[in-house]
C-alpha cells in the first residue's frame, strides 16, 4: 500500500492566550489522510484551524498533542521537508530582483548547482509562463504575476507535494483560471496539492477530496461527488429523446433508439454545501 502524501493523528494544538490565564483549542483530535497524486482542498472560516494545520504539517508549529507525517516521516524532522514545496497566502519576494534571479536565488538556497540552477529556472519560467517577463524586476509584476513566480519558487526542488495556501488570494478572474490550470498541469506530473481557498468554485473544478473544518474540528470530509451529492434525487439525461419518450421515462429507454448517456444524482455546489455544513446550530 502506498505511502500517504499527508497524515494528521489525532492533532491538537493549543494556544495560550497572552498575559491571561485563557488558553485558545486552534485544532482539535484532528486525523486525515492526504494520497499521493491528489490534489486535497483543505476548508473553512477564518479562524477554523486551517492555517494551523498547515504549520503543523510543515513543521513551522509544535503540536500539543497528536502526529503529522510527510510521506511516512514525522513532520518536526528537517528531512520531511525535503519533498515539500510552499506558497504562503502573502508571500515576500525582493522587488528588485527579476524573474530569473529570483528563482536563481530560490535555487542556491537549495543547493542546486549553477548548471542545474539555470536550467530549472528556465524550465519552471516556460511552465509558468512567465519566459517573456524573465528579465523584468519584480516590482513591476501584476498580483497574478508574482503568484505564478511564486509557484515556480515552491517547484524549485521538484517537490512530491506542494503546499498553497489561499494562492488566487487577490488575483484577477484570468489570472486565477491560469493558476488553477497549473494545479491541474501538476496532478497530472503526480505531484500531490494540498490548497486553502476561499474560491469554494474553484475547488470544486479541481479537488479530489475536501475537508472541512470548523472551530478546529473536521466535520465533514470525503471525496468532492460524494459530499455535494444530493442524496435523494436522481437525474436522468439523455440525447436524442422526443417528448413522447420523455413522457415515458425509463418504462421505454431500453426500447428506444434513445440512449442513456449519464445517471447521477443532482449536486448542489461546494458553496452551498460549505455554508450548510458550517453554519450555527439552531437550538
Amino acid at each position: 500500500m502506498a505511502t500517504p502524501a499527508i497524515s494528521i493523528q489525532n492533532l491538537t494544538k493549543v494556544y495560550p492566550v497572552p498575559f491571561r490565564r485563557e488558553k485558545v483549542t486552534a485544532v482539535k483530535d484532528l486525523s486525515l489522510t492526504v494520497e499521493s497524486g491528489q490534489v486535497y482542498g483543505l476548508l473553512g472560516p477564518n479562524g477554523s484551524g486551517k492555517s494551523t494545520t498547515m504549520k503543523v504539517v510543515l513543521g513551522l508549529v509544535s503540536p500539543t498533542a497528536g502526529r503529522t507525517e510527510i510521506f511516512g516521516r514525522d513532520s518536526t524532522s528537517v528531512e520531511s521537508r525535503e519533498d515539500v514545496g510552499f506558497l504562503p497566502e502573502n508571500p515576500y519576494f525582493y522587488k528588485y530582483l527579476t524573474g530569473e534571479e529570483t528563482l536563481h536565488f530560490y535555487a542556491k538556497l537549495c543547493g542546486l548547482s549553477r548548471q542545474k540552477m539555470r536550467d530549472r529556472a528556465k524550465e519552471l519560467l516556460k511552465l509558468v509562463g512567465l519566459e517573456k517577463a524573465a528579465d523584468r524586476r519584480l516590482g513591476g509584476y501584476s498580483k497574478g504575476m508574482l503568484q505564478r513566480i511564486g509557484l515556480a519558487q515552491a517547484m524549485i526542488q521538484e517537490p512530491r507535494l506542494l503546499v498553497l495556501d489561499e494562492p488566487t488570494a487577490g488575483v484577477d478572474p484570468a489570472g486565477s483560471r491560469e493558476i488553477r490550470d497549473l494545479i491541474l498541469d501538476f496532478k497530472q506530473r503526480g505531484i500531490t496539492v494540498l490548497l486553502c481557498s476561499h474560491l469554494l468554485e474553484q475547488v470544486q473544478e479541481i479537488c479530489d477530496r475536501v475537508g472541512i473544518l470548523n472551530h478546529g474540528a473536521l466535520i465533514r470530509e470525503g471525496k468532492l461527488g460524494d459530499l455535494i451529492s444530493i442524496e435523494n434525487q436522481t437525474e436522468l439525461i439523455l440525447e436524442n429523446a422526443s417528448p413522447e419518450l420523455l413522457a415515458e421515462l425509463r418504462a421505454v429507454i431500453a426500447q428506444s433508439p434513445a440512449r442513456l448517456v449519464d445517471e447521477r444524482k443532482p449536486q448542489k455546489t461546494l458553496e452551498r454545501y460549505f455554508l450548510d455544513a458550517t453554519a450555527p446550530s439552531q437550538p
